[in-house]
């Protein structure tokens, strides 16, 4: 990465900053398009978690009063959060309370502790499947996306470890078993968006239960979420953290051939081919950012490194651009994608070429600043 690159990117995070507050956050496009009030979400949440990584590496205040004036926002005195609800049980509001840790840490502030306590109690509750694995979502029963394990299980270890005595570790341990055991294609080593346990949906096989392709920003979110799973699990679990490590290494390893000359991937992975494929930066990102900090911290062997900095390298050079304005943009990101659902999403090639392709948006942009702030440690 040069320093032009550095101090374009620098420049870039100034503008978004600039232009979001927690009520009208400019890099949550789904909620500009509906134009309804903001409401304690992921999007957001993966934002703040890449504006706190910033912070962390670069020390710079701004960077912490903005995560936490936007958190803020949500987060009331006595623990309560703004517009989450806990019976709504949607794996997807676990993410963002990540953060709060954080927080909590760094200001004493007990109702950060409170909030924690909160978001926890959701997994106690949450619907599962016959085999145990949390629902992604009660609106979709006996349902388990790859998503989700991003979306809760860091968090669940997390508070486990720091908080439970490790009570319920296991527990997440065997959410990433179940995944294995049902989504892992074994021919390619990739792993199936999602899969129904009662095969009744449209887009499930009837036989395995599996949607029918390798979305590449699913496969981006359980990339992460075996990294931040791992680096949250206690050193004393030796054979769990190292089960984690292995899934984690061999996903790597099943990606690797499918990775463009250019460094990024495509939008369903193993299929170049397809017409009305295309590299998307969603998911090459949140390669990028799995691959270099499973190596910095030691879950990768260093060789890994190259095709992360390949996949980072390759959005800047193809999706990072200025616009007639001369403003920096991230473009090639897929707004949304998802299985079943009003819009009968059937998890086919033409379902996910059609979903819109956005610029400046957090689902792309915040797995790039991660990306971004493991490029500054390496350097």
């Amino acid at each position: 990465m040069t320093d032009e690159t550095r101090q374009q990117i620098q420049d870039y995070i100034a503008y978004l900053l600039k232009n979001s507050s927690a009520e009208r956050p400019m890099w949550n496009k789904e909620m500009i398009r509906e134009n309804k009030p903001n409401k304690w979400n992921y999007i957001d949440g993966c934002m703040i978690t890449a504006i706190l990584q910033l912070y962390e590496i670069t020390g710079e205040q701004q960077y912490f009063d903005f995560a936490k004036d936007f958190i803020d926002f949500f987060v009331q005195e006595d623990g309560t959060i703004k517009t989450y609800n806990v019976k709504e049980y949607n794996l997807d509001n676990i993410n963002t309370a990540s953060n709060l840790f954080l927080l909590y840490d760094r200001t004493g502030d007990e109702k950060y502790k409170k909030a924690l306590d909160l978001v926890r109690t959701q997994l106690d509750t949450m619907p599962r499947t016959k085999e145990n694995s949390f629902w992604h979502k009660d609106i979709y029963p006996n349902q388990v996306w790859l998503d989700g394990l991003y979306m809760a299980e860091p968090f669940y270890m997390r508070y486990e470890t720091r908080f439970n005595k490790m009570g319920k570790c296991n527990d997440v341990i065997h959410q990433f078993e179940n995944v294995e055991k049902y989504m892992k294609d074994p021919k390619t080593g990739l792993y199936y968006h999602g899969y129904d346990e009662s095969r009744e949906m449209y887009w499930a096989d009837p036989k395995t239960g599996c949607s029918p392709n390798f979305w590449l920003r699913a496969l981006g979110w359980f990339s992460l979420a075996l990294v931040e799973t791992a680096q949250a699990t206690d050193e004393s679990l030796y054979y769990e953290k190292r089960y984690l490590q292995t899934l984690l290494e061999n996903l790597v390893d099943a990606l690797k051939p499918y990775q463009d000359a250019s460094g990024m991937f495509y939008q369903v992975v193993n299929r170049a081919d397809a017409k009305g494929n295309y590299l998307e930066t969603s998911g090459t990102a949140l390669i990028a950012y799995a691959i270099l900090k499973g190596v910095r911290l030691g879950f990768l062997a260093p060789r890994y490194a190259e095709i992360g900095e390949k996949a980072f390298d390759g959005i800047v050079e193809k999706y990072l651009s200025r616009d007639d304005d001369g403003q920096l943009k991230l473009s090639g990101i897929c707004l949304v994608a998802g299985l079943g659902g009003k819009n009968h999403r059937d998890g086919s090639l033409d379902y996910y070429f059609s979903e819109p392709v956005v610029e400046n948006e957090a689902k792309g942009v915040a797995p790039f600043l991660l990306a971004y702030t493991e490029m500054l440690r390496r350097n």
